[in-house]
């Protein structure tokens, strides 16, 4: 029987404009390889020019995903039964929630790049996690695709 397919699931991928810079990081490895040689230098751009992007890339690359009754956020994998309320935080908010109000104690799947976010309260009295913070595109969608989830388990 084929899964069915997740109601929630984002990339937290990186800007486009990111994979733009990723040439000029390989110019400047082949600018400063160009007193060895112009073999250097080469190996330089195609080097520099692809860690950049496998940088970018790597940093992009978190997912969150709502399935089979579990958040999936990045590494963590946590039963939506532990979650409690799901608050949408706008641009304003999330910054607070990065900067001032933010709890050491917390789980952050921060991206600054992304505006949004969700905040999520933990409602496991074991877990001295106070809340997840998700950078999220699209936070309202995700909000919904937890409380469906929640209303399932």
């Amino acid at each position: 029987m084929p899964l069915s397919p997740a109601p929630y699931e984002e990339r937290l991928s990186s800007p486009r404009s990111w994979g733009l810079a990723c040439p000029l990081v390989g110019v400047v490895m082949a600018l400063a390889l160009l007193p060895i040689g112009p073999l250097a230098m080469l190996i330089g751009l195609v080097g520099g020019t692809a860690a950049a992007a496998t940088v970018v890339s790597s940093y992009g690359s978190p997912r969150i995903r709502v399935v089979g009754g579990f958040l999936i956020a990045g590494d963590a994998k946590i039963p939506v039964s532990a979650l409690g309320k799901a608050e949408v935080l706008d641009r304003d908010e999330a910054q607070a929630w990065r900067t001032y109000k933010s709890d050491a104690r917390a789980f952050l799947l921060l991206r600054a790049y992304i505006p949004t976010a969700l905040r999520v309260e933990i409602a496991d009295p074991a877990d001295p996690t106070p809340y997840l913070y998700l950078s999220t595109r699209e936070p309202q969608q995700l909000a919904d695709a937890l409380s469906a989830a929640q209303g399932c388990a």
